[in-house]
């Protein structure tokens, strides 16, 4: 059987300092409550500062540059070869042994000049016995005349007295022809590009021994597009830029009228004076044709930004420093920049930072070299 305890439970309240413990509890209650609501009875005198400040700290900073419009030449740029003026072949127009070569392969030889000269030993027999048998055949002719006249022989004879006569002259001109043709002469003014003849050389008529090349003036081709056959005139001045680093003045000589039906280009020649020879034919060459003018600023390509509907434009800055955002054109490339048209006439360019603001943002804007050496 479970003994029954009589023991009481313990109470502290009789003891001396229990009630002091009470109050000291509720006083640092009191001290806690009275600490949160301070900060909403009593505002901070420094709060409209700290709420404002980061408010100015999330400002963008972007560099900007001010840009003026300016009138700018536009231009038709393309890229084309030079050809000579004139080529054509040399070719022998009779046949035979070749006796004298006057010239050398390079030379410029002048249009009439002699280049080389066939035996003509053969080609004079040739004519001395052509001259003779027209004589004897004129003498013949003659005598049948007379016996014709006097009633003594037919018209037969005479006929065909006439016709050896015919035939002599002929032979005599085909001689003199043969004679003369054993003279290779140039047709034109030029210069040699090749030559395959060798004195004592047996040569046929009608073999190509040599090209002549005039390239005073150089006709420059290139091929216009279709969307720029309005800009390309007959009768323009072009400045034409070759690869070997000359620089000349050139006319627009023709604009075809009917496109490649592969290409949909038209040609057109540019005529270009090169009396000194200085440019060969062949080479490549930049044209430029300038096909009127426009109002444009000059920038870095850097600074041109995409529309949100995939628009080419830049982004500026206005006077309430709100981003701007401005579909261009580009009218003109060069190696050191861009010229664009579409803005107005005074600007404030964003050249960095662009990428990170948005149109309608307003931004803190900075001289361009402010923003770089703070970055640094």
């Amino acid at each position: 059987m479970a003994e029954q305890s009589d023991a009481t439970p313990l109470n502290f309240d009789t003891e001396r300092g229990a009630s002091r413990s009470r109050w000291v509890a509720g006083l640092l209650l009191l001290a806690v409550v009275g600490w949160m609501a301070s900060g909403f009875i009593i505002p901070s005198e420094d709060t409209t500062e700290t709420a404002e400040a980061p408010s100015e700290a999330r400002l963008t900073s972007v560099a900007v540059v001010p840009l003026e419009a300016q009138t700018v030449t536009q231009y038709f740029v393309a890229e084309g070869q030079a050809l000579p003026d004139r080529v054509t072949s040399l070719r022998a127009e009779a046949t035979g042994q070749i006796a004298e070569v006057f010239v050398d392969k390079g030379d410029t030889i002048g249009q009439g000049q002699l280049i080389a000269r066939f035996d003509v030993t053969r080609n004079d027999a040739d004519v001395a016995r052509a001259k003779q048998d027209l004589a004897r055949a004129q003498n013949d002719f003659e005598n049948a005349e007379t016996l014709v006249d006097r009633g003594v022989a037919t018209n037969d004879r005479l006929i065909q007295a006439r016709a050896t006569l015919a035939s002599a002259e002929a032979a005599l001109v085909n001689a003199e022809e043969s004679l003369a043709n054993a003279e290779i002469t140039a047709p034109f003014a030029g210069r040699l590009e090749a030559l395959n003849l060798n004195a004592g050389e047996f040569v046929s008529a009608g073999s190509e021994v040599g090209q002549i090349v005039d390239n005073t003036p150089l006709s420059v081709t290139i091929q216009v597009p279709q969307q720029s056959l309005r800009d390309v005139r007959a009768g323009q001045k072009a400045t034409v830029t070759f690869i070997t680093g000359e620089e000349r003045d050139g006319v627009v000589a023709f604009v075809g009228s009917s496109a490649d039906s592969a290409t949909r280009t038209f040609l057109a020649e540019i005529t270009v004076e090169n009396e000194d020879g200085a440019v060969p034919a062949g080479v490549s060459a930049e044209i430029r044709i300038p096909t009127g003018e426009v109002i444009a600023h000059f920038m870095s390509p850097a600074a041109l930004s995409l529309g949100a509907d995939g628009t080419l434009g830049v982004k500026t800055v206005d006077s309430d420093d709100t981003v701007i955002f401005t579909d261009v054109n580009i009218e003109r490339a060069q190696t050191d920049g861009i010229w664009v048209s579409g803005l107005p006439q005074s600007v404030d360019l964003i050249t960095i930072g662009q990428g990170y603001v948005n149109d309608g943002q307003v931004v803190n804007p900075l001289p361009e070299a402010t923003l770089t050496a703070e970055a640094s």
